[in-house]
């Protein structure tokens, strides 16, 4: 089963994501900021990350980052999930290591096209 991490600091956003993507037959981790995510990511890279911008300790950029330095971290398939809509945000995310980037707020329908598009399913 693959893994995927949630990193959003709204819980509600993290439940709704955890049953969608359990719906799609991965494991879930979650935490609520990057730095916890970061600190998720030391003890074992997830297939997936599914990842907001803006939080606080640590913002998705900067976990995205930290997490493509570390060894094996251009692994996981990065999906940035914000309401960050502007062409400068994306750009940034995509040049930074993403795979792709969704809006919020997303549906069961989005979230699958955008995994199966990186390859996840």
């Amino acid at each position: 089963m693959k893994t995927c991490l949630i990193v959003d600091d709204s819980s509600v956003i993290r439940k709704v994501a955890r049953r969608i993507l359990e719906g799609l037959d991965f494991e879930i981790l979650e935490a609520e900021d990057g730095a916890k995510a970061l600190a998720i990511c030391q003890n074992g890279l997830p297939d997936a990350v599914l990842l907001d911008w803006n939080m606080p300790v640590m913002d998705g950029y900067e976990f995205l980052r930290n997490l493509r330095r570390m060894p094996d971290g251009e692994r996981p398939k990065v999906v940035f999930c914000t309401t960050e809509n502007d062409v400068a945000h994306i750009a940034r995310a995509l040049h930074a290591g993403a795979n792709e980037y969704i809006m919020k707020p997303f549906d069961r329908e989005i979230m699958t096209a955008k995994f199966h598009e990186v390859g996840l399913i």
